[in-house]
């Protein structure tokens, strides 16, 4: 793009650009946003239950991933990160049975990119 081509600044004195909504209001605001808001917390809530499940330094190669009705996601790093998670699986979902989350069950899939 040419230098002439480009917009010009708008100029001072037009409308003004509001305040940004933090994204807590913005998922309060929206029907669809808050549910999807409602499941982050929920998926942040079920790895803090399986977090001390994990060995050693494993939890920072471990994401919490999506909630539905059938289950829960957890994203792991590599294959070999997913491989133990298959491993540690039963003892996950019973940490959830424990606590009483339905679904209790535990999807294991390598997170992309």
């Amino acid at each position: 793009m040419r230098r002439s081509d480009a917009p010009h600044a708008p100029k001072t004195g037009g409308p003004a650009v509001p305040d940004p909504t933090p994204i807590s209001l913005a998922l309060a605001q929206h029907q669809g946003l808050a549910r999807l808001g409602v499941l982050m917390q929920e998926s942040q809530r079920r790895m803090a239950l399986v977090a001390p499940a994990l060995p050693g330094a494993m939890t920072r190669f471990v994401k919490p991933g999506p909630i539905d009705e059938e289950g829960w996601t957890l994203l792991a790093a590599n294959a070999a990160v997913a491989a133990k998670l298959r491993q540690l699986q039963p003892r996950l979902e019973a940490r959830l049975q424990e606590q009483g989350l339905q679904p209790s069950k535990v999807r294991i899939k390598v997170q992309q990119g």
